[in-house]
């Protein structure tokens, strides 16, 4: 079936190349502007106790946008001072769409304690559209910035979020625009040739176009915020340059190996084979993209479903764009061994082992010490996730430099007289209640609470209180507070109260619970769907379950990784960031899920290599040597692929990573991280390691032990039987692939 698509290509070449053109063309016009129709994503799950209160909150106490300035630099009893910031509190009541202003200049706001600042909160309109919130917002941003003499600080909520889109495009664009150059010098170098270097990156750049272009789609279905987007181009970029190289390598190896073949029988061919690895590694990292879904989380669903959209777009490019741009510039591929500057070229034939294959090597030669001793390193690494501590980055997403942060930061700590609530209570009953007034008095004694205080002017039937606690407002001391609330309100005393707990840390509470409720299902999915898809490939029930655990183990040191370097701050000031003390409480899954399904990518790509060399095997020898044979030709064949695709995907991660956005830094370094884990310690120690000791068991499937069987039978003798040529795999490599 793949072949007759690499044939089919191969003949319809300009009309493949004429369609993914419009579609490029469509992405360019309808989806560049993805990021003008995004939108913020729920802070907890829909119905939710928080979500709940929360919309309920705002039906007894509705409230608009708020502006949050801050003056300060200058003593406040400054007459000059006094009479500019007069007037200028006039002209921002008279802007349209502001509902109030409070100052301390005319209406008996707050003085900083320092005694020479002082706080203004400007409230908007909760009727005027996205649109017409920022006009205004932009409005009385800039009367503030008038009044003299003083630093202004301008920020608040809608502010913040206004910042983050913006700098979401820029760091996307930089980000794209710097991993793009670099890939293009990469791929240079490797491959020969500035025409074929162009391969993958105009794939890669039509994924992005298309990807964009189902995304402003998606828009119109579901809510994707601006951090969705960013993983979308990452992946797509990622992933079209993967699959475009190994398509490439393969051509250009079935081209050299039957010279005498037309053109269509070397696409058909090379489709047959790498399009093979490409279709099950996109359905690998599909599926991972699954488990996100399955999550429910709102901003990991958009997330997944946009890079679900990636990875079928990049697998359907492997499958058809990059062999047509090779039927139709064949000429501009450079033959194996030809090398450019600054390579030297080599001959045709001869034999490149690479840093792969001389890894597979030094594994084969000491499985055992090999495989504990890389093992060991990845436990270590994965040590860190004990003191795993989630909560919600808020206005931390932002740089430290930001205005926006710094006038929160400004906020919390110039003002002890504004308390940061972590938990909002209410309670479906007036406060003249006895059982109210006894509950609001436990939760005001328990030991985390710092500051309380009652909302007013609501209904009389009901009441409603805020709590501070130590520390951060969705901090691990927040968060038991909520969760101690909750206990309480639930016991005997107070269960005919309808009480419902809102507030930030309580979303941080209801999102944990809810991911770790749905985890199970996401991880079951993503297990048994990934074991089936490497049954299919290798005919094993083995190795699925080994690259299983080897993922794992690949994930877990990945995000132990991410929290010394994040939670802890270990290096933070070299990558530019401010650590928080913990992980945003979706970022360990995401990453984790990423991690799983791209570690997958390479696993796919040498596991079909290795299965082929099985297969083709001389069943005379003794199984063992034909395993460690088929094991290191395999990886030595794909190996500078992998390695190759690895540098780029590499190079893009880290290209992101130069985000001023700290969730952009987690995605990019994480996933570097894991990728500079999985190509050398997993898929150039551990798995040669772990194949080599398990031997012919490797191949435990349909068949095994029968003569001549598909998946482990064989013709010669057992396991311990020596045929006449036992040779071990190194000195074999030289014979070359019999595939």
């Amino acid at each position: 079936m793949l072949e007759s698509l690499g044939r089919w290509v191969a003949r319809r070449r300009v009309i493949v190349l004429a369609a993914w053109g419009a579609l490029i063309l469509a992405g360019v016009v309808l989806g560049g502007g993805v990021f003008d129709h995004t939108s913020p994503v729920e802070d907890s799950p829909t119905g939710s106790e928080s979500k709940l209160a929360d919309v309920r909150l705002d039906a007894l106490d509705p409230e608009g946008e708020i502006v949050t300035a801050v003056l300060t630099g200058t003593d406040f009893y400054s007459p000059e001072l006094i009479a500019n910031a007069g007037a200028v509190m006039q002209q921002l009541r008279e802007v349209p769409g502001v509902v109030e202003v409070k100052d301390a200049y005319t209406s008996g706001g707050i003085v900083g304690d320092d005694g020479r600042s002082s706080l203004v909160t400007v409230e908007l309109e909760q009727s005027l559209d996205e649109a017409s919130t920022l006009a205004a917002a932009t409005e009385v941003s800039e009367l503030l910035r008038t009044i003299e003499p003083a630093d202004v600080l301008v920020g608040g909520k809608f502010l913040a979020e206004q910042a983050f889109v913006d700098r979401a495009v820029t760091d996307a664009a930089i980000g794209e625009g710097i991993a793009i150059v670099v890939l293009f010098v990469l791929l240079v170098v490797v491959l020969g040739g500035v025409r074929v270097a162009a391969f993958p990156v105009v794939a890669a750049l039509a994924v992005i176009a298309v990807a964009l272009l189902a995304l402003s789609g998606l828009i119109l279905l579901m809510p994707v915020n601006e951090f969705a987007v960013n993983i979308v181009t990452i992946l797509s970029l990622g992933l079209a340059v993967d699959y475009s190289l190994l398509v490439i390598a393969r051509f250009r190896e079935e081209r050299h190996r039957h010279p005498e073949a037309s053109l269509v029988d070397w696409v058909g061919a090379t489709v047959a084979s790498s399009g093979r690895a490409v279709l099950v590694s996109g359905l690998a990292v599909f599926i991972a993209l699954v488990g996100l879904m399955l999550l429910g989380d709102p901003l990991l669903s958009g997330m997944a479903v946009g890079g679900a959209a990636s990875v079928l777009l990049a697998t359907l490019a492997g499958l058809t764009l990059v062999p047509a741009m090779l039927a139709a510039f064949s000429r501009h591929v450079p033959a194996p061994g030809r090398r450019r500057w600054p390579l030297r070229s080599i001959p045709a034939d001869a034999v490149r082992v690479g840093a792969l294959g001389r890894l597979a090597m030094l594994a084969q030669r000491r499985p055992v010490a090999v495989a504990v001793g890389a093992g060991a390193v990845l436990l270590l690494l994965a040590a860190p996730l004990a003191t795993l501590t989630v909560g919600s980055s808020d206005i931390r997403a932002l740089p430290v430099e930001a205005e926006e942060r710094r006038t929160s930061e400004f906020v919390d700590a110039g003002f002890a007289d504004l308390s940061e609530t972590a938990a909002s209570v209410l309670i479906s009953a007036p406060v003249t209640d006895p059982r109210v007034v006894g509950l609001l008095d436990e939760i005001a004694a328990h030991e985390l609470v710092i500051d309380a205080d009652q909302v007013l002017d609501l209904p009389q039937d009901v009441t409603v209180a805020d709590f501070a606690a130590p520390g951060d407002t969705t901090g691990a001391e927040a968060q038991q507070l909520v969760r101690d609330i909750r206990s309480l309100a639930g016991s005997a005393a107070y269960a005919d109260l309808e009480v419902q707990v809102g507030g930030p840390a309580a979303e941080v509470v209801d999102t944990q619970d809810h991911l770790l409720e749905r985890l199970p299902l996401a991880l079951g999915v993503v297990l048994v769907a990934t074991f089936g898809l490497l049954f299919a490939l290798t005919r094993s029930v083995v190795i699925p379950l080994k690259a299983v655990v080897l993922n794992a183990l690949t994930v877990a040191a990945t995000v132990g990784a991410l929290v010394a370097v994040f939670q802890w701050g270990w290096g933070a000031g070299l990558l530019g960031f401010a650590p928080w003390g913990a992980l945003d409480v979706t970022t360990p899954l995401m990453i984790a899920l990423l991690a799983f399904g791209l570690s997958m990518d390479y696993e796919v790509f040498l596991l079909a290599r290795i299965a082929e060399e099985w297969r083709a095997r001389d069943r005379s020898i003794d199984p063992r040597v034909a395993n460690d044979r088929a094991v290191l030709r395999g990886i030595t064949a794909t190996g500078p692929v992998v390695t190759t695709a690895a540098v780029a995907i590499g190079v893009v991660f880290l290209g992101f990573s130069a985000s001023s956005l700290v969730g952009m830094k987690e995605v990019g370094i994480g996933m570097a991280i894991a990728i500079l884990l999985d190509v050398t310690i997993v898929r150039g120690l551990l798995l040669p390691a772990l194949m080599t000791l398990l031997g012919r068991w490797n191949w435990v499937g349909p068949g095994f032990g029968r003569r001549g069987g598909r998946a482990g039978g064989d013709a010669g003798g057992g396991e311990t039987g020596r045929s006449a040529d036992s040779r071990p795999a190194e000195a074999l490599v030289e014979s070359g692939s019999r595939s």
